[in-house]
This record gives structure tokens, sequence and C-alpha cells, in this order.
């Protein structure tokens, strides 16, 4: 039974919460406070921003496949973090539509066809048919997905097209790889010690409660999604507050497919009330989590004082990247810079703790430097442009603060540490030299464009310290020794290590992090087994004619 829906077709919230303070509104103007920064040109920010020819159409939650307004009847905008406009009202979802979504999700798991659909049939109706037109629907609706994507979040078309992985085909490239997992999970006959028959079963759990961040909103539906329908399960997605569009139009692709009313249910709202209610519910069989790890704490408590569901947490880093002294030190600053500054800075593997040995240290600083002064920044619907806003004014004043401290904290501002323009949630490109593991810079999470760059001596001072932190997602090591690549991969505790390479993502590559990183794994054959659970079934043998 577990096997077999997805076959039939085809959001921190990573919003931290603030660990320093501050006023709203006070941004920080930090190059009078150091020595020898570089000056920054605003003019991209000022100019007048493109608007992009896209309509948004749903703004609604989806419960038990139709579209509607929240219980309350109230909505909240959502806003373009190039400008701080309202680009839409989305409804805003609360415990009462929750408990509409669940009961939707129950029943559809309960009575419907989803959990009854044989994995052989559902797999040849999804890869002949709906499948195809599953990712038929969303190719042809790339562009809008784009342009909703973007507005909210600021990621340029160009940029991504350079990354095939972050491509909209990316997104079908997932939903087919757990299409072809869904005929394929099965159980195990063991043996007993005794005349009894014994099988074990995995089977779905049921309603699966997930909470996405704002940071890859689509790419994090995914991959909550895919899994958990191959699975058999039934699902309540509450999106992140800051990115509600995206999820609601891919729904919308998946009910022109013909998935089956509650089995996939969409709840715009905030974490307070939605997530909370989300958590807590004593209907819901399994929660995952994506975002900040005090977040998630309370997503974990919430989910332990209702009904003990389990859990799955993929939340926050302070990774390392590990430039050895043998390493190409123009290649190494480059993929270095590529690690921290992708989206804005905004992911949570991002690699915000670069350490360089101390012979080649100065030679790669100056580089780094470069690539940040030279990176370009403005409006992301403009060719050319390689960062974007950041999400919202929350998240751009907290990473202000973090600069700030830093410069308080006696650690060198090489360049950047201001705002970018006059409107919009633009940071520029930042850098740190001379950054001791002790500040704050070095060990809290800053989700933004500031790069903080370490000294290390030899491989087990770099490994003490790489792995002196309360995080363990990912870690990247750079160097032409295979010994010494090997020595590292082992020695870092982290979930992920790239090698010479960094946010190489794949939907067969299990993700997932080591200490307050979180719990469980999502993506390739391991996200399975967050959405099953395993029945061991015993049955007397009558005379067996062998055992």
């Amino acid at each position: 039974m577990a096997a077999r829906r997805l076959s039939l077709l085809l959001s921190r919230s990573a919003s931290s919460n603030l660990f320093l303070r501050g006023s709203p509104g006070d941004t920080v103007t930090i190059s009078r406070l150091t020595r020898g920064a570089f000056s920054y040109s605003t003019s991209a920010a000022i100019e007048e921003p493109l608007t992009p020819s896209v309509k948004v159409d749903y703004t609604q939650l989806l419960i038990n496949g139709k579209f509607v307004d929240s219980a309350s009847g109230k909505t909240f905008p959502t806003l373009d973090p190039r400008t701080g406009n309202v680009i839409a009202h989305v409804a805003e979802g609360d415990s009462e539509d929750v408990d509409r979504a669940v009961a939707a999700a129950r029943k559809a798991f309960d009575e419907g066809p989803w959990p009854k659909m044989t994995a052989y049939v559902t797999t040849l109706h999804l890869r002949l048919k709906d499948q195809g037109y599953f990712c038929a629907l969303l190719i042809c609706l790339k562009n809008i997905m784009m342009k909703l994507q973007h507005l909210r979040l600021g990621i340029m078309e160009s940029h991504m097209n350079r990354l095939p992985k972050l491509k909209y085909q990316w997104l079908c490239v997932f939903f087919r790889y757990y299409a072809g997992w869904a005929d394929k999970i099965h159980g195990l006959t063991v043996p007993a010690d005794g005349e009894h028959h014994v099988q074990i079963l995995h089977e779905p759990f049921g309603v699966a409660g997930q909470i996405i961040p704002w940071n890859f909103p689509l790419l994090m539906f995914a991959w909550k999604v895919a899994p958990a329908l191959a699975c058999g399960n039934t699902i309540v997605l509450k999106t992140a507050e800051q990115t509600p569009l995206s999820a609601l139009y891919a729904a919308k692709l998946f009910l022109e497919a013909g998935l089956p009313p509650g089995v996939l249910n969409i709840i715009s709202g905030f974490g307070p009330t939605a997530g909370a209610a989300l958590s807590s519910h004593m209907d819901v069989d399994k929660l995952a989590f994506t975002g900040s790890t005090d977040t998630g704490k309370i997503v974990l408590q919430l989910a332990a004082k209702s009904n003990l569901k389990p859990v799955t947490l993929e939340l926050g880093g302070k990774s390392p990247f590990i430039v050895c002294e043998d390493a190409d030190v123009e290649k190494a600053a480059e993929l270095a810079h590529f690690a921290l500054f992708f989206n804005q800075g905004q992911c949570c593997c991002a690699g915000s703790r670069t350490f360089v040995h101390e012979r080649i240290y100065d030679q790669f600083l100056e580089k780094a430097k470069a690539l940040a002064v030279n990176r370009v920044v403005g409006d992301p619907f403009k060719a050319g442009i390689q960062q974007g806003p950041q999400i919202d004014t929350e998240q751009f004043e907290k990473i202000l603060r973090y600069i700030r401290v830093g410069v308080d904290s006696g650690a060198t501002l090489e360049t950047g540490g201001e705002r970018f323009g006059s409107t919009g949630y633009y940071v520029q490109p930042t850098v740190f030299s001379n950054v001791q593991d002790d500040m704050l810079i070095a060990k809290e999470e800053i989700f933004g464009p500031v790069q903080s760059i370490l000294k290390f001596k030899d491989l087990g001072d770099v490994v003490r310290r790489a792995n002196t932190t309360r995080y363990g997602l990912a870690a990247g090591v750079f160097t032409q020794n295979i010994d010494t690549a090997n020595t590292l991969t082992r020695a870092l505790r982290a979930g992920t290590v790239w090698v010479n390479c960094f946010d190489v993502f794949d939907a067969a590559i299990p993700f997932g992090g080591y200490k307050m990183s979180g719990q469980g794994r999502e993506k390739g054959i391991y996200g399975l087994n967050s959405y099953l659970q395993v029945k061991a079934v015993v049955t007397p043998l009558k005379n067996p004619a062998w055992i």
C-alpha cells in the first residue's frame, strides 16, 4: 500500500529569531568605523525596478481540492523586496483553517482513493500520462513560476539558468525521481526462531504536516511533497509567510494533473498561529520542518507536547569552508565566494566560516575582497545582476546589526558593510578578515552576504575549530591532496562535505545535519524513511514443510 500514489501524477520558517537587538529602521554606517574599507556605488540599486508581466491569481488557501478564503477572512501582504511594495494580499490561515485542512487530509487518507491504488498500475499511470502532464504544465508555465518566485526572493533568472539544478525543470526531475521509488517501496520476510511467518511492512504515517522556508520555497516544496506522496501520505503544508505564492501555484498544477481532493492542502499564514496549530495538532501523524534552529526547537516541543508525532528537522548551519595550503588560491577564492554569497547568503548550508591556511591567507584575502567589490548588486530582473535584495526588512536589519557587532568585536571590515542604495532590502557584499572563533559573526548564522575569513595553522587546528560549533549541516574542503581530503571528510562533523565543489545537490543525495542542524534526512532513499512506519506481522505456521 505504501508505494503507489506519487506515481499517479506528477518554506526557517527560515527567518531566524533575532540574536542581536536593535530598533527597526536602525541602518548602520560602517565605513567610518573601519580602515581601508572600499567605497561602494549605489547607482544600480536606485534605478527604477523592472515590473514583471505576471498576474497573481492564487492567493487563497487550498483545502480539500478547492481554493478558499481563510475562516477569519483575514489577509496579509506579500512584499517585493526590491522596493517594499505590496505584490498581493494572501489569505491568512490560522488554527481553524489548519483544522479544516487536517480534516480533509485525514478523510483523503482514510476514505479516499489515494491509499488504495496499486503500485504497479499507478506507476504506469504516472509515467505514461500524469507525470508527463504535470511536468508539461510546469515547464510551459516556467516563466510565470520564475517571476512569482523572483519577485519575492530576488533570484535572478540568468544566474538560475547557469545553475541547471535550480532550473524549474529540476522540480520535475525531483518528482520523477520519487515517482521511480513509488513502486519499489517494499517490506521484508525475515526468519524467526520457531514456527512463525514474519513479514515486515513499510506503511505511510497518514497525515503529514510540513512547514517550508522562504529562501528556496519551490524547491523546498518538492523536497517535502514528493517523498511524502511517494510513500502514500496525505499532506497539510504551511508556506513561509514571506513566500506563499509559488507553492499555491504549484498546487494548482497538481490539481490540474488529477491529484485527488484532500491529498495536498496548502495553508499560508504565520508561525505563531498556523505553524503552531499544525505542529501541535493531535490528528497530524508526522511533521517535517525546515527553518532556523530556534524555531525548530519550538516545533519539536509542540509536537512532543501534543501527540508525540515524529519530526524531521532541517535547521541552521555555520558551515566551514576550508582552504588548504596546497590549494589553487584563485579557484579557491572563487568557490568560497560562491559558497557564501549564493542566493544573497540566504542559504542554510552557506560556507559562512572561511578557514584559510596561514601561508596563503593574505593572497586569498585580496582575491576574496576583489570578488566582493566586483559583485554586481541590483534588480534581479535586469541582465548581469549577481545579487538581489534580502528577503524582508527583518532579515535586512539583522544582517546590518551583525556587521556592526563584527566591527565592534575587532574584526577587520575589508569591504561592504552598509546598505546598498536607498530603497529595497539590499546589502553590500561584505568581507571580514582577522575573524576569531569567539566572535558572534563566527558563531551565529547571519543568513546574509557576509563572509568571515579565519586563519588556521594545520589540519589538527582547523578540524578542532571547525567542529567547535553547535551546528553540523555542511562543510567544504578545497585541496589538491587526496590524503588531506580523506582526513578532513572523516573528521568533520557535518551531514554533507563537499570536496573542491560546493552546493552540489541531486535528488538522490541525502541532505541533513549533525548536532543542532537537525534530525533525519531529506532527499534520496533516506528521504523515504521519514515518511514510512515499520510494522512487524507475525503469523503461526501449522506443520510447515520448512522454516
